[in-house]
């Protein structure tokens, strides 16, 4: 009889955080506000934002002290610098943060220095929402960090406010989110409810994003209100997994890319995962396992490249504007600090990562 492995050794640590779900769920901000002792909320948004973000203003009434609509990709630390201000200037005491992983990095930025809360309020699938990770971009260069201060106290996931998410950016924006769970699978801290918890998101969200598309497709609302629970709850999930373990050769080259070259951060996700699982498979064949199961595809990098075109999604880096002549700069930004990867970082493999990327070929698995 074959014996099973023993459990590798593990360290868990769990975060104090509060997770509103459900359809309708947007009505009960409010008391989400008030349970932080918190009398004074900046809303933030981004500019094409500003309508849900008044919306939300007038909804927390006596409690809403403003409005803040310039929340931009990346978080360029001047936009993050004019928020704190308007903070500052209104006595705000609290950050509501409604729209993705742009606006709420942007009251992320607010509470690293400020320590102020946080309640997020996702309209996209990004999982910044359950990270204490922050990324604020300065020269061209994007930093990033870990601070339990920036970890929103809070978060009310509404699936009636993703209904109208453009499919295009649900579909970059779920794979965005695999991403997380997918490199949470053969994370060095990885643990046994971090990876339990990156299945089951992988799997929602590859069930939920064809779903959304057949059901737009048919105009069945039920179907559409359906699979638009399924793609949050699997978002929920992979953000989940992202706060609670650390991130590798993936994460590491998206930053690289979305903030040095200004390439946005959810396709620059959907391009480069497929090639950076390729890249780690042969270091880390049971995570590709668990998450070819999840997608319910014999490879999981090809399966998710799949996922992707089937979808409509963009492939190639080219057609974000990245040019050719920048790709050895991506390259050694990417190897500058050494960070923890199933496979060692080698340069002429990296390379011919961002080639395949940049073409977007298809992995050779």
């Amino acid at each position: 009889m074959k014996q099973e492995a023993p459990m590798k050794p593990f360290v868990f640590n769990s975060y104090a955080q509060r997770v509103v779900f459900g359809p309708g769920s947007l009505q009960r901000l409010g008391e989400e506000v008030d349970a932080l002792g918190a009398r004074k909320a900046l809303v933030l948004s981004t500019p094409a934002q500003r309508d849900q973000a008044e919306q939300v203003a007038r909804m927390l009434g006596a409690r809403a002290v403003g409005v803040f609509d310039q929340a931009r990709m990346h978080v360029p630390v001047e936009t993050a610098r004019a928020a704190r201000e308007e903070a500052g200037r209104l006595g705000a005491d609290c950050a509501v943060a409604i729209g993705g992983g742009s606006t709420i990095g942007l009251g992320k930025a607010i509470a690293l220095e400020s320590g102020m809360p946080v309640v997020a309020v996702p309209t996209t699938y990004s999982g910044s929402e359950m990270t204490p990770i922050y990324g604020l971009t300065e020269s061209g260069l994007k930093r990033t960090g870990k601070d339990l201060r920036v970890l929103p106290r809070a978060v009310v996931y509404d699936p009636d406010l993703t209904l109208e998410l453009p499919f295009g950016l649900s579909v970059t924006s779920g794979i965005n989110a695999i991403a997380h769970a997918a490199e949470g699978l053969y994370a060095s801290d990885a643990d046994p409810v971090s990876s339990l918890m990156a299945r089951e998101g992988i799997g929602a969200l590859a069930r939920a994003l064809p779903a959304i598309r057949e059901a737009s497709a048919a105009a069945d609302q039920n179907g559409l209100r359906r699979a638009r629970a399924d793609a949050l709850y699997g978002s929920w999930l992979c953000g989940y997994v992202l706060g609670h373990v650390g991130m590798a050769l993936h994460h590491k080259l998206c930053h690289t890319l979305g903030g040095s070259f200004d390439l946005p951060h959810a396709e620059v996700h959907t391009i480069v995962l497929p090639h950076a699982l390729a890249y780690n498979a042969p270091a880390a064949p049971e995570a590709m396992a668990a998450a070819a199961s999840a997608l319910g595809a014999p490879s999981a990098p090809q399966g998710v490249f799949d996922l992707a075109a089937s979808n409509g999604a963009p492939l190639a880096l080219r057609d974000l504007g990245m040019q050719e002549k920048d790709l050895e700069r991506a390259c050694e930004l990417a190897l500058s600090n050494q960070y923890p990867n199933p496979r060692p970082l080698e340069r002429e493999a990296i390379m011919q990562l961002l080639r395949d990327a940049f073409e977007g070929r298809r992995p050779r698995i």
